[in-house]
């Protein structure tokens, strides 16, 4: 009897396939020769009595540098002068690491800074009210 098993890989719309497997088959995708972006993988299998199944995989290749917006969001309306920053870096390897600084710059978010007040507004009313120097003679 013939063995009618197969498994036959496409990469996005192709028409020629990225490869003919004997199932199992394990494969390396080489996502370097693959432009960034969004991608689908479509696999095709035929059973040893010739009925075919397909299953389609989307993912997304991002072998480019990570580039980080901030300041604008997806989809957002802005209006007058906007401010934004933009970073792009990647994992490149170098010689030496030198660390030089955050690699995307944020603001202090306000709920830091809140909490900040509060710690010190409660500290100065604490001194405030509690401070005798009967309490510290030990610290002088």
């Amino acid at each position: 009897m013939e063995n009618k098993r197969k498994v036959t890989v496409f990469l996005d719309d192709e028409k020629v396939p990225f490869g003919v497997f004997e199932p199992p088959a394990k494969l390396i995708l080489d996502t370097t020769k693959i432009s960034d972006g969004k991608h689908t993988l479509k696999i095709k299998a035929v059973s040893s009595k010739g009925i075919e199944g397909v299953r389609v995989i989307p993912f997304e290749v991002r072998n480019g540098p990570e580039i980080a917006v901030i300041g604008l969001k997806d989809n957002e309306i802005i209006e007058s002068n906007t401010a934004i920053t933009i970073n792009a870096y990647g994992s490149e390897s170098s010689e030496s690491f030198i660390i030089r600084g955050s690699e995307t710059p944020k603001a202090i978010p306000s709920w830091v800074w809140a909490c900040i007040i509060a710690f010190v507004g409660f500290a100065i009313f604490y001194l405030i009210t509690h401070w005798t120097m009967n309490t510290y003679k030990s610290f002088f």
